[in-house]
């Protein structure tokens, strides 16, 4: 996919995906049918803003204010990308 198309993809999480966080383990999850994906560092927060409605440019965007000289021009695409090709996003 060209980085012109992620860019104005869309993400959400695919059918039957739940993004839940663990009280307990003081972490985020990515429950999916008979699978739990215990999310570390920043993935929680960044699927958190895959809602359906924000461009991955916005999330992008959202992302470089809340964690300024964090490199996610580059790292959050492929993240996103590599999600969808899982089956986790849409």
């Amino acid at each position: 996919m060209s980085v012109a198309a992620v860019a104005d993809w869309r993400p959400g999480p695919a059918p039957a995906v739940v993004l839940r966080h663990d009280r307990a383990r003081g972490t985020d999850l990515l429950l999916l049918p008979e699978r739990v994906v215990v999310l570390k560092g920043a993935a929680g927060t960044i699927l958190g803003l895959c809602d359906g409605t924000r461009t991955v440019a916005d999330i992008v965007s959202e992302l470089a204010d809340r964690f300024p000289g964090a490199p996610v021009a580059g790292d959050v695409p492929a993240f996103l990308d590599r999600l969808r090709t899982e089956g986790w996003l849409r």
